[in-house]
């Protein structure tokens, strides 16, 4: 419920200090709502603490928007994996070797700055490609040499605001084997993606050469989630499971193949592509789509810069949103369905 303050005089000092703040014309409104939920705070029976947290939260996505600010234009990959995998490792030169592909694809990579996986990740990157989204914790979590002390380091005291920010910052997330912590953030992200709480994006679950975690992982989904109904059958659209590193560069760099970004506008959904579709191609695509289509058809539009596609998307089926733009990145290689 949006909080208001009836309370003319006060309006106008705010008013008054946003002036003097020099902000854009379009974020006034905004600024002016977040002074006044904080003032009604001041007006409720909250206790001291939870004011504190609030305040501590605030100041920390703050610290952390301002972060990430710079490197908007630039694509990164999310990776998480354990804290505890040894250099020995057979996984840990697969992190090392999918993270070094993955800049000379163009991506920086964001970990957690940690040991185990995170240190392999950002060994292969190297520093100046390489995010670390530290936490404060009494055990495990000093940050890795490949990322201490340098600017693109942040440490974060709350859990879910670096959670927000490894989904929010990222163009594609990767999962290394790991434990508590990994399993939460893949089972949270696959969440976000099926309920539509976050873009689109390409998420791969990478095992070691010949390795069977995620295929095991996969066999309680398959068998606990998806035979009793608890998931979709078109929610196994929204990753992929695979021990090769190349497979797993290319399921990232392929969904960008078209494929710019989406946006929802009122009722309609629109998909910005890097090339146009033929009018077979997008006929293909009203063929088969359909069935997530509330009225109408795809249209196709080509405003300038990018060329757009525009439907009444039924914004529950999003693993099926997820086939119809790896058709769409299918078209443009050549590879045409049936």
């Amino acid at each position: 419920m949006e909080y208001k303050l009836d309370k003319s005089a006060f309006h106008e000092k705010i008013g008054q200090i946003i002036d003097l703040q020099g902000s854009s014309p379009d974020l006034n409104d905004i600024i002016r709502g977040l002074i006044f939920i904080a003032v009604g705070l001041s007006e409720n029976e909250i206790s001291r603490n939870d004011l504190k947290t609030l305040y501590s939260a605030f100041r920390e996505m703050r610290q952390a928007f301002e972060f990430f600010a710079p490197f908007t234009a630039i694509k990164k990959v999310s990776v998480f994996g354990s804290a505890r995998t040894l250099p020995a490792d057979l996984i840990y030169a697969h992190a090392a070797d999918f993270s070094r592909k993955m800049t000379r694809a163009g991506f920086m990579v964001i970990t957690g700055a940690g040991d185990g996986i995170m240190r392999a990740v950002q060994g292969g990157a190297g520093r100046e490609k390489s995010f670390g989204l530290n936490i404060i914790l009494p055990f495990e979590q000093a940050a890795n040499e490949f990322i201490e002390n340098d600017p693109k380091l942040i440490t974060f005291k709350y859990f879910f605001i670096r959670k927000l920010f490894f989904v929010k910052e990222a163009n594609a997330l990767a999962f290394f084997p790991g434990g508590f912590g990994t399993h939460d953030e893949g089972f949270e992200t696959l969440t976000l993606l099926q309920t539509g709480k976050c873009d689109p994006s390409p998420v791969v679950f990478i095992d070691a050469p010949g390795g069977s975690h995620w295929k095991h992982w996969f066999s309680y989904v398959n068998d606990r989630l998806l035979a009793k109904g608890l998931i979709s059958p078109e929610d196994i659209n929204l990753f992929k499971i695979t021990d090769n590193v190349a497979e797993a560069v290319y399921e990232i760099t392929h969904f960008y193949q078209n494929y710019h970004s989406m946006q929802f506008i009122d009722d309609h959904s629109v998909i910005r592509l890097k090339q146009p579709l033929r009018d077979t191609q997008l006929e293909k695509l009203n063929d088969h789509f359909s069935d997530i289509i509330v009225k109408g058809k795809i249209v196709q539009s080509e405003p300038p810069p990018m060329a757009q596609l525009a439907f009444q998307f039924n914004r529950r089926n999003f693993g099926r949103l997820r086939a119809l733009i790896n058709a769409i990145n299918d078209f443009s290689i050549g590879v045409e369905k049936e």
